[in-house]
C-alpha cells in the first residue's frame, strides 16, 4: 500500500511510502537482507517518480568533465570563505562600526593571502610531498611495499 507521506516540513519534497506488515515480510526469503527492524512495521519511503528522474539526470550530469571543473571552481571559493571565516575569527569583528570593519576584514583578507603565497614552492620545483602518515611509517617498518597512488615518497 502506497501513499503520500507527509513530511516533517512543508518545504521538504514530498515522498511516497509503501508500509508492509509483519505478515507481508514474513514469507519473504530475502527479509534478514532487507529489513532488521523487529518492529511489527516496516516503512520504505522513495521519492515520487518525477523528482526520481530529476535526480538521475542531475547525478549523471554530474560526472561530465564540464561540470567537475565548474564545481571544482566553487569547492575552492568555499573553502577559502571558510578558511577566513573560521580559521581567522571573521565570525567575530574587533569594531562596530561598518568602515573599521571593512578594513579590518581587508587586512584580514591580505594577511591569508600572503600566508598562503608563503607556502608556496618557488616556480620550476616541484611541490614538497607530504609526510607519511603513522600507518605508512608502520608499514615501512615491517617491509611492507608502498602502493602506486601513495602520495608521500617511498625510501
Amino acid at each position: 500500500m502506497a501513499w503520500p507521506y507527509p513530511t516533517s516540513s512543508p518545504t521538504a519534497a514530498p515522498l511516497v511510502v509503501a508500509r508492509f506488515t509483519q505478515g507481508q515480510c514474513q514469507p519473504w526469503p530475502v527479509r534478514a537482507r532487507c529489513a532488521t527492524s523487529r518492529e511489527t512495521v516496516q516503512n520504505v519511503s522513495f521519492p515520487p517518480r518525477e523528482l526520481r528522474d530529476l535526480q538521475v539526470r542531475i547525478r549523471a550530469e554530474q560526472q561530465t568533465p564540464d561540470w567537475q571543473a565548474r564545481f571544482a571552481v566553487h569547492s575552492g571559493v568555499k573553502g577559502t570563505v571558510n578558511e577566513f571565516a573560521h580559521g581567522h575569527g571573521m565570525r567575530r569583528c574587533r569594531c562596530r562600526e561598518q568602515p573599521k570593519a571593512h578594513l579590518q576584514h581587508v587586512f584580514t583578507a591580505i594577511a591569508v593571502n600572503i600566508e598562503r603565497l608563503s607556502g608556496l614552492p618557488s616556480t620550476g620545483e616541484a611541490p614538497p610531498s607530504r609526510p607519511p602518515t603513522a600507518f605508512q611509517d608502520f608499514l615501512d617498518q615491517h617491509g611492507f611495499p608502498r602502493l602506486k597512488f601513495w602520495r608521500a615518497v617511498s625510501r
